[in-house]
């Protein structure tokens, strides 16, 4: 009987949240959020790039609508 109880007990209750999937949330929240910030640092570094070569310019201008585009996704 005991067993029986123990097991109910560790499973979570509709609503509530254990530590474990607290924890795994707040994980993907980090990863989710570096993710954010190395976007936004490569869009910078795209954006402060200047060049007169249209061949460039081109793959700059590829690049930055692709990183836009991520940054959508993730919100």
């Amino acid at each position: 009987m005991a067993i029986a109880s123990e097991q109910r007990s560790a499973k979570a209750e509709p609503g509530f949240v254990t530590e474990e999937q607290r924890r795994l949330a707040e994980q993907v929240r980090a990863q989710r959020e570096r993710r954010k910030q190395s976007l936004d640092l490569q869009r910078e570094s795209i954006l402060s790039q200047r060049t007169s070569n249209p061949g460039r310019r081109s793959a700059l201008e590829a690049a930055l609508k692709q990183i836009e585009a991520q940054l959508a996704t993730l919100g």
